[in-house]
């Protein structure tokens, strides 16, 4: 059977993919009728049990960090619990974005009426962070709803904190959503995306992960590039870069 997962590291205890947009991490009461998940596909991989250290949105690509052994998901669930990991993501955003900036906005939790059926949570704000950074800018001249043109970004982002859907919806909150997200998006945007460069992904890709190595005690960069779709719109658009 042909690799289905890109590696991007390996050692005796710790494996990292790059994972492609539209992927489940592992089963879900969400999405009964799906039979691919991460979990199943890297294990028939590498011939391995692995555990999951974190998730990534099923839309969301890019590095995805998992043990072979259990004790050593706590071990790395400690780091993200002291806020010692640091994830850096790229996303394509609509309108103009420039210099750096830190989004603090409040998120309550959004329940899912099947995956979190029967769960007494609190549904009061809790603290969300996010550190932005832009990167490019593009003008394509094109009218899209009320607008002459269709402006986007290219940024980079680092969530300080880590609530459900926090990178979507804090963008979303500072009127620069993601384009291809279809909750918190611009239908609008994404329908001109999808028509006129056949882009159909959410663009938003961890790009970066670092973490200490919880047997090697030493820091581990883990980097993969944004995902084909991301790439190939950004090679279309450069006639348009500001």
């Amino acid at each position: 059977m042909a690799d289905f997962f890109k590696i991007l590291y390996q050692d005796d205890n710790l494996i990292a993919i790059d994972k492609p947009p539209g992927l489940l991490v592992h089963r879900s009461p969400i999405a009964k009728h799906e039979t691919e998940f991460a979990v199943q596909l890297l294990r028939d991989q590498v011939g391995r049990y692995v555990y999951p250290v974190h998730r990534l949105d099923r839309p969301t690509s890019g590095v995805l960090l998992f043990t072979f052994s259990p004790e050593l998901v706590s071990a790395i669930g400690a780091q993200w619990m002291q806020k010692q990991v640091r994830k850096e993501y790229t996303a394509i955003v609509r309108g103009f974005v420039t210099g750096a900036g830190l989004i603090d906005y409040e998120l309550s939790f959004k329940r899912d009426k099947f995956a979190d059926k029967g769960k007494h949570l609190n549904n009061a704000p809790q603290p969300a962070c996010t550190e932005y950074h832009g990167l490019e800018n593009f003008v394509i001249p094109h009218p899209v709803g009320r607008y002459e043109s269709a402006r986007y970004a290219l940024i980079k982002l680092n969530p300080i904190t880590g609530r459900k859907h926090q990178l979507r919806r804090h963008l979303a909150h500072i009127r620069h959503p993601i384009i291809g997200d279809t909750t918190h998006g611009d239908g609008k945007q994404n329908k001109f995306l999808r028509e006129h460069f056949g882009f159909q992904q959410l663009a938003l890709s961890c790009t970066r992960l670092t973490f200490l190595h919880p047997i090697a005690n030493r820091s581990c960069s883990i980097t993969c590039q944004p995902h084909a779709d991301m790439i190939k719109l950004l090679a279309d658009w450069q006639q348009f870069k500001q």
